[in-house]
């Protein structure tokens, strides 16, 4: 079908772009006329949610972005951040949540691609990406499925890539059974002096497009991605991008080599909505204007039109704006690696973005207007309502219930999904998935390395977004203490359901509150992000999800800490222990995994003791006194002790603690604790030394129990070996899939 400019703007077309009535008349108040078929398309991309955040842009202007490390915050292709000896870490988190529910290989794959395009577009290598990945119910007919296409996704492109998956989350719940979650992170390593940005400088520069060739795949994705779905899921297939990561390899090697020629003023993937945002954001950027003539963009398909060739999605593809006596430099880099460069427009300095084709002049639209007249929302909301009360705790066997745990979707081993992924390219990965983060060495650095963890509990969320929001800050951040890295900054990924129903909205609004209350008392400015609405199928919306990434820094990579029992006959300390022993069963796994409830309030996030606590620990390792170290957040001490036991191979006794009732102590999931391990004697000077600290910084680090043994006894349980631990934990994905992973 030939989609020509003339074709008749009526109301069913408007509201198939995902344009509502009062935005299509602003619209037509802002240029004076009817919109021609292509600057409707135009139009849809840069106003839709996905590319605007016109309903979160008020409540994300609130979140701390800034620090002393920050280089760069949210605005950019991705945040970056000092890491000291002239060096930068680059890094963001991104959703491809839609096109992988429609076509999880490729959806999956592209996500990533997208992601590792932010961070080198920056003139940074990627040397680290991590997956947060949430799926329906076990028993939904399409989760294998699902499971199965999108971990080959991930694993297909970033493997391909040669990038390490160093860690990730993956979760199952049935309010994921109509919309699953992939969001994507990547970091790279650039220079402070040869950062690259997306601002274009200078009139009547040339404007050059890099990389593959454009095709009609992801036609309308961006637009696609910010309405919710219904029956008519299947007919989204084409919007759904198709990808190359050999190509996107020698794109990479490509850009890097072209930046070190001098020739690149600003460079911007072309992502989301494709040539135009990428063309829109350079030039509203620099306060210029465009005019790109599409007659020269390379394509792969006969007889596409202005608006395909606009709203095109195709991967692996760059625009460029250049110093024009390093053009034939340039084009020598790109034909090199055998990828195309041609030149399709230039600067100007109108202001306007003007698009040729075939002779005529099909869109002149205000730049700046298309970006920064974008509608903006300050959506009604209501706080959302609280849960049901938490009813009577129902009794079990402590050791059955360790097991139960172990042996669920949500609890046990993700060894079938990360030994997909290449974990070990490069070189340079210290500890692997399966930790609290994944750690990695800086190349050429003779001490340094870096962390990386993601991190969100949706169920908090939902039962208190405010808590939930805090919560996922905490842990992201606890994890990364856990390795021994200071934490530097995060970025985030919202993934939420339809911000016009004010429930939904008050969702938002509580979770970036919480977001911001913790990232600003932790020192953890958010410097990228991305948000993800309208994921709902039939009215159905996902639980609320705010993934939080994080990054840290480890100086000396020689006093780093595992979650993994080191050596026996060590103390175990439960440090930051609250006065009442693991009270909290509120929203926790043990209701929710093991008896299907979900009740009670969100676990309390004290953001003063979290950071406390945090450097606390954080000195134990650096002063080689801790042997081991785990993060306490879903399953209390229970798992986490199990979790220890198996990656160390070693067992341990752990007192009772509570006289009264066991489930409250070993799973109960208070918030700011560590279980940590050291190389003391619990009798002698130095663990004195060790409390008396704790105790004038406020904390309570009791000494718990002793590693030691091949058996796992919680007080007065009966205890259970490390090969039921191991046997229990490794069991169920396999099982679940109906394969292993050799």
């Amino acid at each position: 079908m030939t989609l020509r400019n003339d074709i008749e703007i009526t109301p069913e077309l408007v509201a198939n772009h995902g344009l509502k009535p009062d935005e299509y008349q602003k619209i037509l108040d802002l240029i004076g006329r009817e919109p021609t078929f292509t600057e409707l398309g135009i139009f849809s991309a840069m106003w839709n949610e996905h590319c605007s955040y016109k309903s979160s842009k008020k409540w994300l202007r609130t979140l701390p972005t800034s620090g002393p490390r920050v280089i760069q915050g949210p605005g950019e292709n991705a945040g970056v951040v000092d890491i000291g000896d002239g060096q930068a870490i680059v890094f963001k988190m991104e959703s491809h949540n839609h096109p992988s529910f429609i076509e999880p290989y490729q959806g999956a794959a592209t996500g990533v691609g997208g992601i590792l395009r932010d961070v080198f577009t920056m003139g940074a290598r990627p040397v680290a990406v991590m997956n947060a990945l949430r799926f329906g119910e076990p028993e939904n007919e399409k989760t294998k499925h699902l499971v199965s296409g999108v971990v080959a996704g991930v694993g297909g492109y970033g493997n391909s890539f040669g990038v390490p998956t160093v860690g990730g989350e993956v979760q199952f719940d049935r309010r994921y059974n109509g919309n699953i979650l992939v969001n994507a992170f990547a970091a790279g390593l650039a220079d402070t002096d040869k950062i690259f940005y997306s601002k274009a400088e200078g009139v009547g520069l040339p404007v050059v497009y890099l990389g593959a060739k454009t095709g009609r795949d992801g036609v309308g994705g961006a637009t696609m991605a910010s309405a919710e779905f219904g029956d008519d899921i299947e007919e989204k297939r084409p919007t759904v991008q198709v990808g190359d990561p050999f190509t996107e390899k020698r794109l990479l090697e490509a850009c890097l080599e072209l930046m070190a020629t001098g020739a690149v003023i600003a460079i911007q993937d072309m992502g989301a909505a494709g040539l135009t945002c990428s063309a829109v954001e350079m030039g509203a950027k620099g306060d210029l204007g465009i005019e790109l003539d599409l007659d020269k963009v390379p394509v792969r398909e006969e007889r596409m039109t202005a608006y395909e060739m606009m709203l095109s999605e195709s991967q692996e593809r760059m625009l460029m704006v250049l110093h024009p006596e390093k053009e034939a430099e340039a084009r020598a880099v790109f034909e090199k690696w055998e990828l195309d460069f041609a030149t399709v427009g230039k600067t100007t300095d109108d202001l306007r973005f003007r698009v040729l084709f075939q002779g005529e002049e099909v869109a002149n639209l205000p730049i700046k207007e298309l970006g920064d007249e974008a509608p903006e929302y300050d959506r009604p909301w209501i706080e959302p309502a609280k849960p049901e009360p938490l009813g009577e705790v129902p009794q079990m066997d402590v050791a059955d219930a360790v097991l139960g745990l172990l042996n669920s979707a949500n609890h046990s081993s993700r060894r079938w999904v990360y030994e997909q992924y290449d974990t070990l390219i490069q070189g340079n990965s210290l500890q692997t998935p399966g930790g609290d983060a994944g750690v990695i060495r800086i190349d050429g650095h003779p001490t340094k390395a870096l962390a990386f963890s993601s991190d969100v509990n949706p169920r908090y969320c939902e039962a208190d977004p405010l808590e939930g929001g805090k919560q996922a800050v905490a842990e992201c951040w606890r994890n990364i203490i856990s390795t021994g890295a200071e934490p530097l900054a995060a970025t985030d990924n919202l993934n939420f359901g339809n911000p016009e129903r004010p429930e939904i909205m008050g969702q938002i609004v509580m979770a970036i509150k919480g977001i911001g209350e913790a990232c600003r008392a932790l020192d953890f400015p958010i410097v990228s992000g991305n948000v993800s609405l309208y994921n709902e199928t039939n009215g159905r919306g996902i639980l609320p999800t705010p993934t939080i990434a994080g990054v840290g820094l480890i100086e000396d990579r020689t006093k780093t800490a595992r979650n993994a029992f080191a050596a026996e006959g060590q103390p175990i300390l439960l440090v930051g222990a609250p006065a009442v022993w693991g009270s909290h069963m509120g929203q926790s796994a043990y209701l929710r995994d093991i008896f299907g409830r979900h009740e009670g309030a969100a676990p309390a996030v004290d953001l003063e003791h979290e950071k406390k606590t945090g450097h606390f620990v954080l000195s134990l390792i650096r002063q080689g006194v801790a042997t081991a170290v785990h993060d306490l957040s879903d399953g209390g001490l229970a798992l986490g002790l199990a979790e220890m036991a198996i990656r160390g191979g070693i067992g341990a006794t752990v007192n009772q603690l509570n006289e009264i009732d066991p489930i409250p102590t070993f799973f109960g999931e208070d918030q700011g604790r560590y279980l940590v391990t050291v190389n003391l004697d619990p009798q002698g000077e130095e663990m004195l030394a060790l409390w008396k600290r704790a105790g004038e910084l406020g904390l309570f680090a009791p000494w718990i129990g002793s590693t030691g043994g091949n058996t796992l006894k919680l007080g007065d349980a009966r205890a259970i070996s490390i090969e039921q631990l191991r046997d229990a934990y490794e069991g169920w994905f396999p099982g679940f899939m109906g394969s292993t992973i050799s």
